[in-house]
């Protein structure tokens, strides 16, 4: 084996098979790199063939399996009319429109309440006790409390009290709901993320000058927050398919507009028209959490921050 300099100085080595040369061109792959890589490859192309066509005939056996049933005619009828599907695509999407403000209005107030929630359980002192005990009372409850009937006890129960410059709006009452639910489930995965930080953290911040709440603040928070984000995101996504049980007070949303023409028409293809929207809707999101899982996974495994 010789070695020998470049013009910049470099040494580079010659006659060594298998391995790396660096030339004046940079970097140059060795013939086994290349035939290891030509193999990945390979075994790549042939593991998507394979799940290709495996996913080919799962799927043409499901429809072989479901279109020779006795009933398919008349389901295919009942579900699947494309007439009724036409008819009812607009007006659920006209719908839907209630269901993304809800989405967004309430996911925020959840956010907030949640922390605040969160912050009051994690208080220390025998001075903040009943605050504590209010907040475990409230989490308790409302993540006991199924959300159907939380919706039925804010939405039908509010309005019949008659109270004086209170709303009825069937709206704000569902998104009152539902925020009162979903709060309960968000201050317990912020409440985890706060007491996952360890306790040195906060002393480390304290022997700097930093007072409790400049520590919870600028320390803690955002350690808790960042670490708590894939659960926060699935709270998310169930909020956005739970918006659509406020048409049970009457609000015109994607399932109220799908359910008026079901009523009129007793055909149930406007239900499947109106779930579909649903999942187009939700599908980004779910792909987008697991995407920021599975990122936040490998910051880990690296030691990177979390």
């Amino acid at each position: 084996m010789t070695v020998t300099k470049d013009g910049a100085g470099r040494e580079g080595a010659d006659g060594a098979s298998g391995m790396s040369e660096l030339g004046d061109d940079g970097y140059t792959p060795s013939g086994r790199r290349l035939e290891r890589e030509r193999y990945r490859r390979a075994r790549a192309r042939r593991a998507t063939a394979i799940a290709a066509l495996s996913t080919l005939v799962t799927a043409a056996a499901l429809y072989l399996v479901v279109v020779s049933a006795p009933g398919w005619p008349r389901t295919k009828e009942t579900f699947f009319n494309g007439q009724y599907a036409r008819e009812a695509f607009p007006k659920v999407l006209e719908g839907l429109w209630l269901n993304v403000r809800l989405l967004v209005v309430c996911g925020a107030a959840v956010l907030v309440l949640g922390m605040l929630i969160a912050i009051a359980r994690t208080l220390r002192g025998p001075v903040f006790f009943p605050l504590r005990a209010l907040a475990a009372a409230y989490t308790d409850f409302f993540r006991g409390l199924p959300l159907i009937i939380n919706l039925m006890i804010v939405v039908l129960g509010v309005p019949a009290l008659r109270l004086q410059g209170v709303t009825v709006d069937p709206v704000l009452l569902g998104g009152t709901a539902l925020t009162l639910t979903y709060s309960a489930y968000v201050a317990e995965v912020f409440r985890a993320g706060i007491e996952s930080v360890h306790p040195s953290q906060r002393a480390a911040a304290r022997s700097l000058g930093l007072t409790n709440r400049q520590a919870l603040r600028y320390v803690v928070l955002p350690q808790a927050v960042r670490r708590q984000v894939p659960p926060l995101l699935n709270d998310l996504v169930s909020l956005q398919k739970d918006t659509g049980l406020v048409s049970i007070g009457g609000a015109i949303d994607a399932v109220r507009a799908a359910d008026i023409i079901v009523g009129r028409s007793l055909n149930y293809t406007p239900y499947i028209v109106a779930g579909l929207v649903f999942v187009a809707l939700t599908i980004p999101m779910t792909r987008f959490t697991d995407w920021v899982t599975a990122r936040m996974d490998r910051q880990r495994a690296q030691g990177g921050s979390i």
